[in-house]
């Protein structure tokens, strides 16, 4: 439990510290750095991860397990979910935060359990009750009602950053969906997943996405600044939030981890608070809440979450 609420802080600091980054001249200069901004922000972020992943596993001894995994059938679906997340989900998230900041974007993203819920629902026959039904609708209607209220962020670029968030939102549960499947194989491990998903999203990015835009040039000339740094230090964290966030799905299952993960709405709101000064208004912490609600709601089995339910008896074939 506690390693699941750290995955959920730990993402919130990656969520504050990109938009801090988003913030500086480098981004905001001219119109091509605003086009570019999220592309080659996520690129560097993704590219940092790998590396702070290629340390940690380099310490643990774990290159050759991870040649061995990236070559199975499991491992090609974690690629597959890594894509999805990366490339379209990754972008749509540092957009929004650019477009609407960090609060709104966590509160609107946080959304992706319940989406996750849908999509087993019909990808992997996993049903859902007619209280998860109603959770995801709630989570919904709280997206509706915060990309409309009148106290919402302010610019010209508002709905725009709503559709990044959701776009954020679906990749994300796309890649629950699919690297569930990947993670059943015994032989794979959390970690191992875990640097597969960061050099698969990197090197995208970098080889199709970023050489697509014409990117390379504003990209080698950010990488000598201060900002840099400053996604460096995101990179740490968000690769922390990762590492929690798949070691508590092994030890206490998706479902919970996933209600606890998205906890990191109500942190990014705190951090928010604390680094930029950004006081949420009364209707965006409601709707807030109504969307973590609806979002555990949909996403966890509500007895089960309270440990209300009776352990059902492992069956060995």
């Amino acid at each position: 439990m506690v390693t699941g609420l750290l995955a959920g802080v730990f993402w919130a600091l990656d969520t504050v510290i990109i938009g801090i980054a988003l913030a500086r001249t480098e981004f905001v200069s001219t119109e091509l750095a605003i086009f570019l901004s999220p592309f080659v922000s996520t690129f560097v972020h993704d590219t940092f991860s790998s590396i702070w992943m290629l340390i940690y596993m380099g310490i643990k001894k774990q290159y050759k397990n991870v040649i061995r995994a990236a070559k199975t059938k499991s491992g090609k679906f974690i690629m597959l979910g890594a894509l999805i997340s990366g490339p379209i989900g990754m972008s749509g998230y540092v957009a929004a935060i650019k477009y609407i900041g960090p609060a709104y974007t966590a509160i609107i993203s946080s959304m992706f359990p319940a989406v996750g819920a849908l999509l087993a629902y019909i990808f992997l026959k996993e049903k859902m009750t007619p209280l998860q039904l109603l959770g995801l609708a709630v989570s919904i209607g709280g997206v509706i009602v915060l990309g409309y209220a009148p106290g919402g962020p302010a610019g010209t670029n508002m709905l725009l950053g709503f559709v990044c968030a959701i776009i954020a939102c679906l990749g994300w549960a796309a890649e629950a969906v699919i690297c569930a499947y990947g993670l059943k194989d015994p032989n794979i491990t959390d970690e191992q997943a875990l640097q597969i998903r960061q050099l698969t999203s990197a090197s995208f990015y970098g080889i199709v996405i970023i050489t697509a835009l014409k990117g390379w040039s504003f990209t080698l000339d950010l990488i000598p600044t201060k900002t840099t740094v400053i996604i460096l230090l995101a990179a740490l964290f968000g690769t922390a939030s990762y590492l929690c966030y798949y070691r508590a799905i092994v030890k206490i299952g998706a479902s919970k981890s996933m209600a606890l993960n998205i906890t990191y709405s109500a942190w990014a709101i705190v951090f928010a608070l604390v680094f930029l000064k950004t006081l949420p208004d009364a209707k965006s912490i409601i709707c807030g809440f109504i969307i973590v609600a609806g979002s555990i709601i949909a996403a966890a089995d509500l007895k089960e979450f309270f440990g209300k339910k009776e352990a059902t008896p492992t069956l060995v074939e």
